[in-house]
């Protein structure tokens, strides 16, 4: 079972940029197809951005984040970023990052969490 561990969350005004990143223990992490994903207060979480493996970088974003978001991975360092730009105050959200099948995500790390507040 692969260890998660989110970072680079925090306050920022809307419009403004957050990088955040993802460390994953797991041996094989260049083959698995990975996501981020968000949990807003009182909603569900959802699957914001995607991004495949084995060596390629196919990337898919949710409507709500595209053209905004970038994720990208670095596989000599097990991470996987989601560079966030043009925050809006709805994507105030706890932030998480695990493999982009339904079904087959490891246990969840602790999330990071992103407010756009002025």
């Amino acid at each position: 079972q692969a260890h998660i561990v989110e970072s680079g969350g925090g306050l920022v005004q809307p419009g403004g940029s957050l990088r955040l990143s993802c460390v994953v223990s797991e041996p094989f992490f260049s083959d698995y197809f990975m996501g981020w994903y968000r949990q807003a207060p009182g909603k569900e979480r959802e699957l914001v951005a995607t991004i495949s493996g084995g060596g390629g970088s196919s990337t898919n974003y949710a409507d709500s984040v595209k053209d905004r978001f970038t994720i990208s991975r670095e596989d000599a360092k097990n991470t996987v970023n989601l560079q966030m730009n043009s925050l809006l105050q709805d994507d105030t959200a706890v932030y998480y990052c695990n493999r982009a099948i339904d079904g087959l995500q490891w246990s969840w790390g602790q999330g990071t969490q992103v407010t756009v507040s002025s």
